[in-house]
């Protein structure tokens, strides 16, 4: 028995993958549209200036953390994530 248990763990760690990518393709598919009929947030590419003009001041701020250095904006019903001051992707919370 104590030699199957290295090869149950090693093909355990196989199968995480799989459902991880399962989850988040279901997760984008759920997602509301990014516009006025559905949740309106930030484009990729757009600047923080931009961002805060349009969707005012962010309820929360983390960051900046790493290199290159990567912020996140807080808003009600979504976070933006920005490189440097560049908008890189736009999650709905759920």
């Amino acid at each position: 028995m104590s030699r199957l248990l290295p090869l149950f763990l090693l093909l355990g760690l196989f199968a995480l993958p799989v459902q991880a990518e399962t989850l988040l393709i279901e997760a984008i598919e759920q997602a509301p549209s990014n516009d006025s009929q559905g949740l309106l947030r930030p484009r990729r590419g757009e600047r923080m200036a931009t961002v805060e003009t349009r969707f005012g001041r962010p309820d929360g701020v983390m960051g900046p953390i790493g290199e290159p250095p990567i912020s996140r904006w807080d808003y009600p019903g979504f976070s933006v994530f920005f490189e440097h001051d560049t908008v890189i992707n736009t999650v709905v919370q759920r």
